[in-house]
């Protein structure tokens, strides 16, 4: 059974002017609910802030970036002609969604343009920063 508030009881409230969760004295009421308090420590009157319940740690669910690229590089796999592939030199050029052999990661896309010599290419492997003019 909670005990109903009136002006001069003690309350616990978030303070504005400590940031803390501290004792205050009631100084007014709106209906049932304090409506301005007065702080214990710093004596600082302010609006009635009820403490925040703690919060719960959120369950983040999020997909891993090899995840990400391999779903991807299944959904682009079909759409890509081999023939077309250029084969990959560090002097070579390329611009984004362009096919790219590479010898040792395979058949890949360019993602996008990182800076003036760097590009990033979707492999079968993974997601690759790779050298270019």
């Amino acid at each position: 059974m909670q005990k109903t508030l009136s002006a001069g009881d003690p309350v616990e409230a978030r303070c504005t002017k400590c940031r803390k969760i501290t004792n205050h004295i009631v100084i007014a009421m709106a209906e049932t609910v304090p409506a301005k308090v007065e702080c214990n420590v710093c004596s600082g009157q302010h609006k009635y802030r009820p403490p925040a319940a703690a919060k719960k740690p959120a369950v983040r669910r999020t997909v891993s970036q090899k995840t990400s690229a391999k779903q991807e590089w299944e959904a682009l796999r079909p759409k890509m002609d081999s023939d077309k592939a250029k084969d990959y030199s560090m002097e070579g050029s390329y611009k984004v969604n362009s096919l790219v052999n590479h010898p040792l990661f395979g058949l890949g896309v360019v993602q996008r343009n990182v800076g003036s010599q760097k590009m990033e290419v979707l492999f079968e492997i993974g997601l690759k920063t790779m050298r270019c003019k």
